[in-house]
């Protein structure tokens, strides 16, 4: 029986790179708040493995955010 071979492709230097944390799949807002509100009630461990990711979100709604921090009430 004939062995498998491995055979590696380095990437060509006129491709970009295919980075494997950037973001690539589309979600709407309002079907990841209630996963995460879940995953934060019940102190899911694997919510805090990704607790250093960045999120990008559009300008109106970094805006909103920043506007909600400032009139927050503070603890």
């Amino acid at each position: 029986m004939a062995t498998a071979r491995l055979r590696l492709f380095p990437y060509p230097d006129d491709e970009p790179h295919h980075e494997p944390h950037a973001p690539s799949v589309p979600i709407r807002l309002m079907d990841l708040y209630p996963l995460l509100a879940q995953a934060y009630r019940d102190n899911y461990v694997w919510l805090r493995d990704f607790e250093d990711d960045e999120l990008l979100v559009s300008n109106d709604l970094y805006e909103v955010i920043r506007a909600f921090t400032n009139c927050r009430p503070s603890a």
